[in-house]
């Protein structure tokens, strides 16, 4: 298994992407909660990157809306589940936890839902920004409330502070 990384710009901070064996397995936030170990991350070298940089500078120019790169997922059975369905959330809309939970067939497991969404490994990209409470209120972003509520303003196209 080789590991390689590289640090990209972005209107959020500084996102650390990282490869396994050339596919994307991980986009990580500045102080982000259930960041891995910098030493995980592989020698630098921004290669494999390329398609995935292209994507994330039409994300963020409004260009993009879905993006379609290669990913691999290292989690659970459950955990991968979860992130499938985080990817089924169109652009500039929301989820709750709950609504998470019935979709995956399992009402009761909202809980679980939020677990497996806060170890989310390809933030951005697989979007656990857009879920949110049961009342509508920001609760749980490994990247911080800060951030998401950022990210959901810009996806919106609203003031960051007019949400929420």
């Amino acid at each position: 298994m080789t590991r390689q990384h590289t640090v990209v710009d972005s209107p959020y901070g500084p996102l650390t992407l990282v490869a396994t064996d050339g596919v994307l397995s991980g986009l990580y936030m500045v102080q982000q909660r259930h960041r891995p170990d910098e030493e995980t991350f592989g020698e630098p070298e921004a290669a494999p990157f390329g398609g995935t940089i292209r994507q994330l500078d039409a994300y963020f120019a409004r260009e993009l809306t879905e993006f379609d790169l290669p990913m691999r997922l290292d989690g659970t059975p459950f955990q991968r589940a979860v992130w499938d369905q985080l990817r089924q959330i169109p652009y500039g809309e929301t989820r709750t936890y709950g609504e998470l939970a019935e979709s995956l067939g399992n009402p009761a497991a909202s809980r679980a839902v939020g677990l497996a969404n806060g170890r989310n490994p390809i933030g951005i990209i697989v979007p656990c920004h857009r879920v949110i409470g049961s009342t509508g209120s920001l609760v749980g972003y490994g990247g911080g409330l800060n951030r998401k509520q950022r990210l959901l303003a810009f996806e919106s196209g609203t003031p960051d502070d007019a949400l929420f």
